[in-house]
């Protein structure tokens, strides 16, 4: 799962290293356009969503990886709900200069296990979603 689909680029790699990937956006506008370049590049294995990264996507969930391209204040609760046993979730958390990238591991019985990769900066993740 991956939120953010921005202009497209990052999905466009993901969609060459798995065999599917489904991808949130809360810009309409801005979904469509990445819409349109993935399928020029002959890319079919992506499912958009245009929706509120916060909520995730649950009606497809459990997932082996979720990545999320913009900083939340904290961690969504509903991406960790949506979490396979295993699987690993790569979200920067924190506001301004102080966001932390972390890895996020489910436990097998259900914790989870975090990890602080290095600071980063990234846009703000913002909750709804616009036309």
């Amino acid at each position: 799962l991956e939120i953010g689909t921005g202009s497209g680029y990052q999905t466009a790699v993901l969609a060459q290293l798995v065999e599917r990937v489904f991808s949130v956006e809360r810009i309409q506008a801005l979904q469509e356009r990445a819409k349109e370049r993935l399928l020029e590049l002959n890319l079919r294995n992506v499912v958009f969503r245009w929706g509120d990264g916060w909520e995730g996507w649950p009606a497809l969930a459990p997932y082996n990886g979720i990545m999320v391209t913009a900083a939340a204040s904290d961690v969504p609760s509903a991406l960790l709900d949506q979490l396979a046993p295993g699987g690993r979730l790569v979200i920067p958390v924190g506001s301004g200069a102080e966001q932390q990238l972390l890895l996020i591991v489910r436990e097998p019985d259900g914790g989870f296990r975090r990890h602080a990769l290095e600071t980063v900066r990234f846009v703000p993740l913002l909750q709804g979603s616009l036309f």
